[in-house]
């Protein structure tokens, strides 16, 4: 499956709703979209993942390179929507700890 990415700039946030599979096929797209965005000094990124139905280590790269980016930045990076088989890969790697997720969405994690 391929994946959508469609972002919605308004002032100084931007939305980035997700769609299909983050994988090592298309993580490079997300990239490519994602972290222009956190480079905007005071630019707030909001990534709706509610339809990402996969996600593999290539993804979380993808979000670590845009978190380190805010931090360069003074930007600001957070998930939202997020599903639970989704999140579980943020558990195990402790990356929920550093990153602003909001939205859970599921059952139990």
């Amino acid at each position: 499956m391929n994946l959508v990415v469609d972002v919605v700039e308004q002032n100084q946030a931007s939305t980035v709703s997700l769609s299909g599979e983050v994988d090592a096929y298309t993580a490079p797209e997300l990239k490519a979209k994602l972290l222009p965005l956190t480079s905007q000094q005071g630019h707030t990124v909001n990534v709706d993942l509610e339809d990402v139905t996969y996600m593999d280590s290539t993804g979380l790269g993808v979000f670590i390179s845009a978190l380190k980016s805010t931090k360069e930045h003074e930007s600001q990076l957070k998930l939202i929507n997020i599903q639970d088989r989704v999140l579980r890969l943020f558990k195990i790697t402790g990356l929920d700890e550093i990153m602003d997720i909001a939205g859970i969405r599921g059952g139990n994690a």
